[in-house]
C-alpha cells in the first residue's frame, strides 16, 4: 500500500470502473458488484473501447450473475496489469504517467523521496540502477469489491460473492450494511479466503463497521470459521454517502478511541479463534509453529473527512493505517462517472441540498441530493397521478405485505396497493398526507444509481430512464468545483488546499450536529406513539451523545495544535452543539 487513502464504493455506477482509471497509480478503489446488468454493459463498453472481442454472457445462462461478475473483474484485472506494465516501461520524463505515479504519492513517502532524489541525479549507470529499483517497488492499486449484506433477495449477495471468489483477483471483498450469517458462512466454501501453507491469503475480507462491538461480533463469527478479517473499515454513521446506518448515539471520535485502546486485545483474541478453527478443519492448512504472528489487520476510517489536517490527525492520533475519501471524488470527472448535468448541480449546490431521506426501498436512511433528476421525476409522476417506478431489476424486492412474492416499496405496484389501503383508513387530512408522503418518497435505486454512467459514456438504451439518483455525503457541500485527480490527491496530502476560503465545520462537529438533528427528528416522529421502550432508547441515545461531547472536550483541550481548522474553531462549535443537545428535552414527553 503506497497511498494513505482509498476511494470507497460510490453508488452502483459512479465507481464501477474507477480501478481502470486509478489503480495503475497505486490508488485502491472499491467497485459495487450488486448489479450484474450494469457490470455486463460496462464489460462490453470497455472491451470494445480496448479493441477486444466481447463475448456476452446471457441472462439465461446458468449462474449468469456470478459469471458476469467474474468476467468483468478478470477483465479489469488484466487491463490494469497491462496499464501498469506499460507505465513501468516508460522513461522517467516529466509529464508522463510514470512520473505522475510518483508525484501523486504523499510528500513523506520513501518512494516519493527516492524519486525526487533520483530525478536530481546526473545521467549515468547509477541513475539507471536507481530507476530500476524505484520501478520494482511500484505497487498496483487494489481492485476491491463491495457487497451490501442486506441485498440478499434471491441470493443476490451470495452470487456476487461467488463472482468475486472465482475471479483472478488477489484483493478484498468489503462486506457492508451489517451481519448476514448466511453470506458470511458462504465465504467458507471458497479456498481463496483461507491461508496457504505459508499463511498467505489470496482473497481478503474487509468489514465496514460503525462501532467496535458489532465489529468484534462479526469478526469472531468469521474467525470461528477460519476466516480472517484483514481490515476494519470504520465509517461515520451519518456523515457519509449512500445508505446511512446511525449508531445508538456513538460518535466517531469515541469509536476510534475504543478501537485504538483495544486493538491488541482484538487482534489476539481473533487470532486464537482463527488458529483453533484452522487446526480443527482437516481441509485447511493450520497455522504452523513457524507462523507465530497474526496476519496483518488494518484499521481505517471514512466518512466526512474534508481537509488534510483532519486526515493527518486521524492517521496519527488514532494510529490508523489509511483513510477513505469518497464523495469529493464525485467532482473528479477522470475518476468517477457523473454526467454533465448532475455534475453541474453538485458544483452549484449548498448545504441545504444534501439531506438524510427515507428514499431507499431497503427501509434504511439514505443520503439524498435535492438536485437529482430522479427526485424531479418522482414529483412529476405524483403530479400525473402515477406514483412509483417500474420495477425491472428487482434487486430490492423485500416487501410481502400485499403479495406472496416480494415486491419493491418503490414500485408502482406496491405504492398503488399501499395508497389504496391508506384511502380506506379515512384518516384526517394531515395524517393522510403525512402517510402518503412516506409511501411515495421511495425511489428506484436499482435504475437511478446506474443512469449517470450510461449518460456520461453515451450508453443509454432507447426509452431508458434518464433520471439520475446520486447519494453523496453532506461533506460534498463544501467542494464547489470540478477537480483533476492530481488536485484532489494533493488536497488530501496537504500540498494544495481546495477549501482555503470555505467556511466549514470540523468533521467531528458536523457529525455531532447530524446526530442531534437525527435525535430531534426521531422525537418528533414519535410524539403520538411514544412507548416506555422508545423513551428509554431516546434517553440512552442522548446520554451517549453527551458522553461523546465530554470526550471531544478533553480531546480538543489536550490536542489543541492538531485542530488548525481554517474557518472555524472546533471547541467553540462544540459548546454550541452541546447547548443544542442539552435543550433537546426527552423527559418532558413522559
Amino acid at each position: 500500500m503506497v497511498h494513505k487513502f482509498h476511494i470507497p464504493v460510490l453508488g452502483l455506477g459512479f465507481s464501477i470502473d474507477t480501478p481502470l482509471k486509478v489503480a495503475k497509480y497505486g490508488i485502491s478503489s472499491v467497485v459495487s458488484v450488486v448489479d450484474d446488468e450494469l457490470i455486463e454493459r460496462m464489460r462490453k463498453y470497455h472491451t470494445e473501447k480496448n479493441n477486444l472481442e466481447f463475448i456476452p454472457i446471457a441472462k439465461k445462462t446458468i449462474n449468469s450473475r456470478a459469471k458476469r461478475i467474474t468476467s468483468y473483474l478478470n477483465f479489469m484485472n488484466n487491463v490494469v496489469k497491462l496499464q501498469f506494465y506499460a507505465l513501468q516501461e516508460l522513461p522517467f520524463e516529466h509529464g508522463n504517467d510514470l512520473c505522475r505515479y510518483f508525484e501523486l504519492l504523499p510528500s513523506d513517502s520513501q518512494l516519493r523521496l527516492g524519486y525526487e532524489l533520483m530525478m536530481d541525479y546526473p545521467e549515468g549507470e547509477r541513475k539507471r540502477i536507481f530507476q530500476n529499483i524505484l520501478k520494482k517497488r511500484m505497487v498496483i492499486g487494489s481492485i476491491d469489491v463491495n457487497i451490501m449484506a442486506k441485498v440478499d433477495n434471491n441470493s443476490d449477495a451470495l452470487a456476487a460473492l461467488r463472482g468475486f471468489a472465482e475471479s483472478d483477483l488477489t484483493t478484498s471483498v468489503v462486506l457492508s450494511a451489517g451481519m448476514n450469517p448466511k453470506l458470511y458462512s458462504y465465504i467458507s466454501e471458497f479456498d481463496d479466503f483461507f491461508p496457504n501453507r505459508n499463511g498467505v491469503l489470496k482473497k481478503r475480507i474487509i468489514l465496514k463497521v460503525s462501532d467496535f462491538r458489532s465489529a468484534f461480533i462479526q469478526a469472531k463469527f468469521l474467525a470461528k470459521k477460519g476466516l480472517w478479517v484483514s481490515e476494519f473499515r470504520i465509517e461515520s454513521g451519518l456523515n457519509c454517502g449512500g445508505h446511512a446506518f446511525a449508531t445508538e448515539g456513538y460518535l466517531l471520535g469515541p469509536i476510534l478511541e475504543e478501537f485504538k485502546q483495544n486493538k491488541s486485545t482484538l487482534l489476539a483474541e481473533l487470532f486464537d479463534l482463527y488458529c483453533e478453527a484452522l487446526a480443527e478443519n482437516p481441509n485447511r492448512h493450520p497455522i504452523t509453529p513457524s507462523i507465530t504472528l497474526p496476519p496483518k489487520q488494518l484499521i481505517t476510517v471514512q466518512g466526512g473527512i474534508g481537509t488534510s489536517s483532519e486526515n493527518d490527525f486521524l492517521l496519527k492520533h488514532y494510529q490508523l493505517d489509511a483513510t477513505g475519501w469518497g464523495s469529493p471524488f464525485l467532482l473528479v470527472p477522470e475518476v468517477t462517472n457523473v454526467d454533465g448535468g448532475t455534475l453541474e448541480n453538485l458544483v452549484n449546490a449548498s448545504e441545504e441540498d444534501y439531506y438524510l431521506s427515507n428514499s431507499s426501498p431497503l427501509g434504511v436512511l439514505f443520503n439524498n441530493f435535492k438536485g437529482s433528476t430522479i427526485e424531479q421525476e418522482r414529483l412529476s409522476r405524483l403530479e400525473k397521478g402515477r406514483p412509483g417506478s417500474p420495477c425491472t431489476k428487482k434487486y430490492l424486492c423485500t416487501n410481502t405485505e400485499f403479495t406472496e412474492k416480494p415486491i419493491c416499496t418503490a414500485s408502482r405496484e406496491y405504492q398503488n396497493l399501499k395508497i389504496n389501503q391508506l384511502a380506506n383508513l379515512q384518516l384526517p387530512k394531515a395524517d393522510y398526507e403525512r402517510q402518503f408522503n412516506i409511501i411515495t418518497e421511495k425511489i428506484c435505486l436499482c435504475e437511478g444509481l446506474c443512469t449517470s454512467v450510461y449518460l456520461k459514456n453515451e450508453m443509454s438504451k432507447p426509452k431508458e430512464s434518464a433520471a439520475v439518483a446520486i447519494c453523496p455525503g453532506p461533506n460534498l457541500a463544501y467542494f464547489s468545483a470540478t477537480y483533476t485527480l492530481q488536485e484532489m490527491v494533493s488536497h488530501i496530502y496537504g500540498q494544495l488546499n481546495l477549501l482555503e476560503k470555505v467556511k466549514r465545520p470540523h468533521f467531528f462537529i458536523k457529525e455531532l450536529n447530524l446526530y442531534i438533528e437525527y435525535l430531534q427528528k426521531d422525537i418528533q416522529n414519535h410524539l403520538n406513539n411514544l412507548s416506555d421502550k422508545k423513551i428509554k432508547q431516546l434517553i440512552k441515545f442522548k446520554t451517549q451523545l453527551l458522553a461523546g461531547v465530554d470526550y471531544y472536550k478533553s480531546l480538543f483541550r489536550n490536542t489543541e495544535g492538531m485542530f488548525s481548522v481554517e474557518s472555524s474553531h472546533p471547541y467553540t462549535e462544540l459548546l454550541k452543539a452541546e447547548n443544542k443537545l442539552a435543550n433537546t428535552f426527552i423527559s418532558d414527553l413522559i
